[in-house]
């Protein structure tokens, strides 16, 4: 059953619900599905949709800034909501809906440094509730919350990851969502009511540290990254139906990164960041088109795109791996050689992969996060065009980019906000206390979503 809060979102709405309401009188249930209907029909026209992690491209860029240049607490926050439950998936955005997922009944994400003090795995005492939540992006009330399972997950996660890591995706018809600690991709429609559920197996993760790989669109399909320590596989299913188009086993153990549906000039690609190999495959059939080993470690992030060029790296704690650029149209599979020429590979860098916050690429200009720097290189020669350390705390979220204009949100909840350019600016800096910020921001036109690990914050004029 969905569960509702009373809606919100203007008298025209609550009128038309009970007018609904009225005639025949009609079920309460029945009246709640024409209302939220009715809301997501009146209010799509104002709103840019951020349909997936990272938004309408999967890359972090808009080609113009709508959304505040600086904000705070007492600035530009438009409403702030206290969120039950955890989670580190960001929020998406169809029309006037915001969505969330969380596992409620779990442990609260902790900061980077406290779960490197205490770096055992956890499980939950008890059951913990996987649900989506649907949010009135004007105003911030709970639309509707819907339990998908209530279960005890199987596996332990570490102290700085969630159950509900995973971002889900829209294809503006259907909300698609998953639960990789216990193995269920699901579809919604945007009232909550369940369309399909898959079940696909909760497996073994990498030191414990859980999962953390989102739900990727495009061309009518929903794709799932599965890298894990046991059975490491991709799929594709039908966003309609949920029928398994395909899948292809993957030989690599447990990676985060989510996987990219890249639309360059030439084909439609999806590219996987794996356990020490980069593979892209034909979204419609599975079949590979080219793959590239030899990469140091698992991914963390996912690759940049700006037009036909790939970027992807990797880096952990305790290294640095190498970054690198390819452009579209590439074929076969190959090992990566950090000594020589690398056929395929457009240029590369040694030690300048990003850590867990994605990279970003606009107007020319590839940044990199990592190890307490940002980095700036042509996107096209792979040049250096400064490297220079930062004043912020550790960075999980990924970096945005909107018009001449690159934003950076340390766990703090202290964002640099950097002119595009040559030189390394900043132009704002801007602080929401009281927080824990690992979730990747979203953009809705003049909207920016913020989630907290125990608020979600809308910023806007």
């Amino acid at each position: 059953m969905v569960r509702s809060a009373p809606l919100a979102n203007g008298s025209r709405i609550m009128i038309a619900s009970s007018q609904l309401c009225r005639i025949g009188r009609r079920c309460s249930t029945w009246a709640l599905g024409w209302t939220l209907a009715l809301a997501a029909f009146c209010q799509t026209a104002n709103a840019q949709d951020w349909p997936q992690f990272r938004g309408p491209d999967g890359n972090g860029v808009l080609p113009t800034l709508e959304h505040p240049l600086e904000w705070s607490n007492d600035k530009n926050l438009a409403w702030s909501v206290e969120l039950a439950g955890s989670g580190l998936a960001s929020p998406i955005v169809v029309g006037q809906q915001v969505f969330l997922v969380a596992a409620v009944g779990a442990t609260p994400s902790v900061s980077f440094a406290a779960g490197v003090a205490d770096m055992k795995p956890k499980t939950p005492a008890g059951p913990v509730q996987f649900t989506v939540q649907s949010y009135s992006l004007e105003s911030g009330s709970l639309l509707w919350s819907k339990v998908l399972a209530e279960t005890q997950p199987k596996y332990p996660i570490h102290g700085s990851n969630s159950y509900a890591t995973e971002t889900p995706a829209t294809d503006g018809q259907r909300l698609y969502v998953s639960f990789a600690a216990i193995g269920l991709v699901a579809a919604l429609d945007l009232s909550g009511n369940e369309l399909w559920r898959r079940e696909v197996g909760a497996y073994p993760t990498g030191n414990g540290f859980g999962s953390g790989s989102s739900l990727a669109v495009g061309e009518g399909r929903v794709y799932l990254q599965c890298d894990n320590d046991e059975s490491s596989f991709v799929a594709a299913f039908d966003g309609a139906t949920g029928t398994e188009v395909w899948r292809q086993a993957r030989a690599g153990k447990t990676s985060w990164s989510t996987p990219l549906f890249w639309k360059n000039s030439q084909r439609s690609e999806l590219v996987t960041c794996g356990e020490g190999v980069v593979t892209s495959y034909h979204p419609a059939t599975g079949e590979e088109l080219w793959a590239i080993s030899g990469i140091s470690a698992s991914f963390s992030g996912s690759p940049a795109t700006e037009g036909d060029r790939l970027f992807f790296g990797n880096s952990g704690p305790m290294s640095s791996g190498p970054l690198l650029s390819v452009a579209a149209g590439l074929s076969g599979r190959r090992e990566f050689k950090p000594r020589q020429e690398n056929e395929g590979v457009a240029w590369f860098k040694m030690q300048a992969g990003p850590g867990m916050s994605s990279p970003v690429s606009t107007a020319g200009n590839l940044y990199i996060s990592g190890r307490g720097r940002l980095s700036c290189y042509d996107a096209n020669t792979g040049e250096e065009k400064y490297r220079e350390r930062i004043q912020l705390e550790t960075v999980a979220a990924s970096m945005w980019a909107a018009g001449d204009r690159v934003f950076l949100l340390d766990e703090a909840g202290k964002t640099s906000v950097l002119a595009v350019g040559d030189e390394y600016r900043v132009v704002a800096t801007n602080a929401l206390t009281d927080d824990l910020f690992w979730s990747t921001p979203a953009i809705a036109g003049k909207s920016l979503l913020i989630r907290g690990v125990k608020r979600l914050y809308c910023i806007r004029e």
